[in-house]
């Protein structure tokens, strides 16, 4: 399944020509597949009715200053190990910035994550101040609980929560499991058993990694100081 809004059946000649290109790819030019919306200023319309125009830019980690350390970075608060394929030094990242008027009422990125049907496409719309999550959504979803995963209950659970809520958590699913203020904890998997669970993790992840990636681009690293609280409370336990 593709798209975030219902579309007519069928596809664009456009369209067509990027997925065999896609496919006549060679292996070694794999290595940096970025995320992008297919259609920019439907889809953004649809997000924000109110938009009256939007800007598309693309952001390297290794073009940039210290690209190297910011890579190392997205690897060390993600908290896992990063795809060869979907999540390399050069992939590109495309962000979005929507405007109404001169004002900017909205932050939109996406990013790629393995899932066990294939890849997913899962993007967040945050809000342009706090980077506080306003909506997820995804772009590609290719599995069996695809409908579910899609489901509006689900994706609602992630408004408002930050990246610093994530950070928090790491110390909280450690130090005080039962914590009420562990507001990742609180996500339920709409799954009702362990059929798509990869495909749930992946989505979860990628929501991280979004939020992860638009504090580097966006927003000058402000949760910093919430992943760095948390490692020093860790290390504390730990002892």
């Amino acid at each position: 399944m593709t798209g975030i809004y219902p579309k007519a059946k069928g596809k664009t000649t456009a369209a067509l020509i990027a997925a065999l290109l896609l496919l006549l790819a060679p292996a070694e030019g794999l290595a940096a597949i970025g995320c992008t919306l297919t259609n920019p200023a439907q889809d953004l319309k649809y997000l924000f009715p109110d938009m009256t125009t939007y800007r598309e830019e693309v952001r390297e980690l290794h073009r940039m200053k210290n690209g190297r350390a910011l890579y190392n970075v997205l690897r060390e608060r993600l908290g896992s190990d990063l795809d060869p394929v979907y999540e390399t030094y050069e992939t590109p990242y495309t962000i979005y910035t929507v405007f109404k008027g001169k004002d900017v009422v909205g932050i939109v990125h996406g990013v790629n994550v393995p899932g066990e049907g294939g890849v997913i496409q899962v993007f967040i719309s945050a809000d342009p101040k706090s980077g506080a999550i306003r909506q997820v959504f995804y772009q590609r979803l290719e599995s069996v609980v695809a409908r579910t995963l899609r489901n509006r209950a689900f994706l609602d659970q992630f408004k408002t929560l930050s990246l610093a809520d994530y950070y928090k958590h790491d110390y909280y699913k450690v130090a005080e499991p039962a914590s009420e203020q562990d507001r990742i904890a609180k996500l339920k998997s709409p799954l009702p058993d362990q059929r798509g669970k990869k495909d749930y993790e992946a989505s979860v992840r990628g929501v991280r990694k979004n939020l992860i990636l638009l504090d580097i681009f966006i927003y000058e690293q402000r949760n910093e100081p919430f992943f760095q609280r948390t490692q020093e409370a860790l290390a504390k336990v730990k002892k």
